[in-house]
């Protein structure tokens, strides 16, 4: 039985109930809590994975569309096509709340000021090849943007899990006991002192009717 130092004195007993009623709710809510983190994180890591899965295989794609298209035009031509570039991008960073945390959200910006051609070369010396690999590595930037979002995420997420999982542990494990045993204790102290105290006055009863 671990039992806290305190006195055993009712106001005590009193405090310690309302502590132990807050530790108990506070332990409720913290294991839905926990319990909505694993359910979410779950979904997150199935996710994952799915985009993971298509920028691998989008990616995959593109680059042998590439190096078909390598294979059959010159080097120069190659470096004078992307000498210049026709499109320049940012990144906006935003944040959404998830179950009281600030996650981030992670878009793609392009400037206005670049023109709204797709590519930056003339289509004489180049082949459909070079054309289409360049469309599927353009889609993969919405893909990885959206799989770092995701991941950080689940990082994220797993700690918050971790720190859940430890509070929730300290007050089922530790909090909570300890405050019971106390409580239990101090009950057993007051009953006792109140069964002392109504013996002596039972005697100090009976010596005054001999008395008298």
């Amino acid at each position: 039985m671990a039992v806290m130092n305190i006195n055993p004195t009712r106001m005590e007993l009193s405090r310690l109930k309302k502590r132990l009623h807050t530790a108990t709710r506070g332990h409720k809510l913290l294991k839905d809590k926990q319990d909505e983190l694993v359910r979410q994180f779950i979904i997150l890591v199935k996710d994952n994975q799915r985009l993971r899965k298509k920028m691998e295989q989008t990616l995959q794609e593109g680059m042998k569309k590439y190096v078909l298209a390598s294979s059959t035009i010159p080097d120069y031509i190659l470096e004078e096509s992307f000498a210049i570039p026709m499109q320049k991008v940012g990144l906006d960073v935003n944040f959404k709340t998830i179950m009281n945390m600030d996650v981030p959200v992670l878009n793609e910006q392009y400037d206005d000021d670049y023109g709204e051609e797709d590519f930056s070369y003339g289509f004489v010396n180049t082949t459909s090849e070079l054309d289409q690999s360049l469309t599927d590595l353009d889609d993969i930037l919405p893909l990885m943007l959206q799989l770092a979002e995701i991941e950080k995420t689940c990082q994220m997420m797993a700690d918050e899990i971790e720190r859940t999982r430890r509070r929730v542990n300290s007050l089922e494990h530790m909090t909570i006991p300890n405050l019971t045993d106390t409580i239990a204790y101090i009950e057993r102290t007051l009953d006792e002192s109140e069964r002392s105290n109504l013996t002596r006055l039972m005697k100090v009863i009976d010596i005054t009717s001999e008395e008298n």
